[in-house]
């Protein structure tokens, strides 16, 4: 597949981008729902088991195999390890702090994944004016849950940490599939595949260690949320996210994915009637100006 490592992301693409991050946002509603009757660890095994198989099934209905093989297989277990640690400490993060200050700690995900792009990755170069757009996009997360600490926990802290260890294991699963992708014929159903696959051990680890012995409650509303992360979150939007990453430059892609807490808040209030505070608006515009910033054509 041909790198597009120093190009912009056309509008096709950012169009893309902005669905994959109002998907997230639904994620987080979904997982309210799914959290009343499956304890999260679990509901995390199952999505990346019923995921990979739908993918499996998807790709060998055209002749094509998702399986690594050879020096690639390395590569696989790698991501899936990356990923499945991801989300071991970001719910086991949620078990010490409040989840509003979960959230913009995991979203330092998209500084850490610019800055590791502007080290290891060639021609993915972070400029003073790329900078300030991801600070002002991240400002916009904290002006919407940084109001929304309240009353902290005893040992708030280590799920602080916690959740900024979920954001540096996610940005460097971002950065080694960039980094290998460019160097080896791996396409991203490939990725995507290895992810969810060889992700299964760590998170029964997850199910194991945090959430053994906890019911699991089938209703209408659980299941429904339950196959919304399977089909569109973990299937669909993941295939896009990982075509994209596999084609555009990763400190460009970074500042969108602010957008997907704050889409989060937006469809909470539309689909749960939570509140609107008025900081979303302004964090709204805090994100769509820090994207400009980031992906305006550079002056040459």
């Amino acid at each position: 597949m041909p790198s597009r490592s120093n190009s912009h992301i056309p509008l096709g693409g950012a169009a893309l981008l902005v669905l994959v991050c109002l998907v997230w946002g639904g994620n987080m509603v979904s997982i309210k729902f799914s959290n009343q009757g499956i304890p999260p660890m679990v509901a995390a095994t199952i999505r990346s088991a019923a995921a990979a198989l739908l993918l499996w099934v998807l790709v060998a209905s055209r002749g094509k195999s998702v399986w690594l093989k050879g020096p690639d297989f390395k590569y696989g277990v790698i991501i899936g390890i990356l990923f499945g640690f991801d989300f071991l400490f970001l719910y086991w993060g949620t078990a010490f702090t409040i989840a509003s200050r979960a959230i913009i700690f995991l979203y330092t995900h998209s500084i850490w994944a610019a800055l590791g792009a502007h080290f290891f990755l060639e021609g993915d170069r972070l400029t003073p004016v790329k900078t300030s757009g991801l600070l002002i996009a991240f400002v916009g997360v904290v002006l919407v849950f940084g109001v929304r600490s309240g009353n902290l926990p005893h040992n708030y802290w280590i799920g602080d940490l916690m959740e900024v260890t979920a954001a540096l294991f996610w940005a460097a699963n971002t950065l080694y599939i960039k980094r290998v992708a460019g160097r080896r014929p791996i396409n991203h159903y490939q990725t995507l595949f290895a992810q969810l696959f060889f992700s299964i051990p760590v998170l029964i680890v997850g199910w194991l260690v945090l959430d053994l012995g906890k019911p699991v409650i089938f209703t209408g509303p659980v299941i429904g949320a339950l196959l919304y992360q399977v089909i569109i979150v973990a299937f669909f939007s993941y295939l896009l996210w990982f075509w994209m990453i596999h084609t555009y430059p990763v400190s460009r892609l970074a500042a969108f994915i602010f957008l997907a807490p704050l889409f989060g808040v937006l469809l909470g209030g539309i689909l749960q009637g939570d509140p609107l505070p008025p900081q979303l608006w302004f964090g709204l515009g805090c994100v769509a100006v820090g994207i400009y910033l980031v992906n305006r054509p550079q002056v040459v």
